[in-house]
């Protein structure tokens, strides 16, 4: 039989979780209720700012979005937090693994979650940063059959508007054999992803955003131990484990979530592909397109799909370019219009160049100096002859 005491605590216990529920709807009304206006009680006004200062044309459709984060590790729970904070209508978190001690590297967790699932955890501390989200947690294995095709569910199913899809899918995950699933099912449903790693040593990473048929598919362009067909669990090497840096998994979170405001908004240009070098500070930047004999057959289909959507968009109108007749068709004269500095004249009056990077050129340059403005040369000697003399040599040129 409980004592009085215990009895006690539960109360207060219970006492202390309905407060914080009254706090926490209290909050939710508020920022349900709030506008785009820029004022100190929003608590997304620098946010909203956006869309005074011409970047965005209206941030609050950032609540209309469903977003998936396919595991919640070094990247996928500082990007789950960002688009928190941003005002992200629903988030959809994955991941199987449970917190460690060995996860207090990172930027997200706590030492009093080890033991809880991540993606409990997750859910946890990002409805206490905005409780406005609307959250769905799953605590399972994504490449596995049955877990498979829930997820699969969910993605063309779990979006803010009921079963209607997702607007964007993270891959946060770190081994191949995740990646190739959100590929595979990514491209059997038609969904824009943006991939994302940190490599072994924590100090390159990269994001690369896949739209099926239009871009390169995880598939297209594999990695060897994909397209060798080996098991990646063989490569792991005895007493080695994968480096980890919080600024090398922060630095890419950011890439990841800025990419994907530029997409669900519609502001700057997405990049397809962004890659970092901590080690040389070196931002590779390139796009690919799919590779029409990819492994993957829906990928493959996609293709094709693409195609037929190109080719019912309307072609842009050529205007033909017409030649027009010099104003005058005779030149009984024979005047010409040339230039009477040489091309090396030209560039002696440029200046020296700065060495600069590639990609960036000076608008001007400070011009050279001008051997006839150089007031140390003299016409003659004059040293030695009074004024009267110098008088006389004028008057008689």
């Amino acid at each position: 039989m409980a004592s009085i005491e215990d009895l006690q605590k539960k109360v207060k216990q219970l006492e202390e979780e309905l407060e914080k529920s009254r706090q926490s709807g209290a909050v939710r009304t508020k920022i349900s209720q709030m506008s785009s206006e820029v004022v100190d009680s929003n608590p997304y006004s620098r946010l909203m700012a956006l869309k005074r200062m011409g970047i965005v044309d209206d941030y609050e459709k950032i609540r209309d979005y469903t977003v998936a984060v396919v595991g919640v590790g070094g990247v996928g729970s500082v990007a789950a937090e960002m688009l928190t904070r941003c005002g992200i209508g629903k988030l959809l978190l994955f991941d199987y693994d449970k917190v460690e001690l060995a996860n207090m590297n990172r930027l997200f967790y706590q030492p009093n979650q080890a033991g809880m699932s991540k993606v409990e955890a997750a859910e946890k501390t990002l409805r206490e940063i905005n409780p406005d989200v609307i959250f769905e947690i799953y605590n399972y294995n994504i490449t596995t059959m049955d877990n498979f095709q829930h997820f699969m569910d969910r993605i063309s199913h779990g979006g803010i508007t009921d079963g209607k899809p997702v607007d964007l899918v993270l891959s946060c995950v770190d081994n191949f054999e995740a990646r190739m699933t959100i590929n595979t099912a990514c491209n059997e449903l038609g969904q824009s992803w943006i991939e994302s790693g940190v490599s072994e040593n924590a100090v390159s990473g990269h994001i690369q955003f896949i739209v099926p048929g239009d871009t390169s598919c995880f598939a297209c362009a594999p990695p060897l131990v994909v397209a060798t067909h080996t098991d990646e669990k063989t490569l792991k090497r005895e007493g080695v484990c994968a480096a980890s840096l919080p600024t090398t998994m922060a630095i890419v979170a950011g890439f990841l979530i800025q990419n994907t405001l530029k997409y669900l908004l519609k502001f700057g240009n997405v990049t397809y592909y962004l890659g970092y070098n901590a080690l040389q500070d070196f931002f590779p930047m390139m796009a690919m397109k799919p590779n029409p004999e990819c492994d993957d057959c829906n990928c493959r289909k996609q293709q094709e799909e693409f195609k037929k959507r190109e080719a019912l968009k309307p072609k842009p109108e050529v205007v033909e370019e017409v030649e027009t007749a010099p104003l005058h068709d005779e030149n009984p004269f024979e005047i010409e219009i040339v230039s009477e500095t040489t091309e090396e004249e030209l560039k002696q009056a440029e200046g020296e160049k700065p060495q600069l990077t590639e990609g960036v050129t000076v608008a001007y340059t400070k011009p050279a100096k001008s051997s006839t403005n150089d007031t140390s040369e003299t016409v003659g000697d004059v040293s030695g002859q009074s004024l009267d003399d110098l008088m006389k040599q004028m008057q008689s040129l």
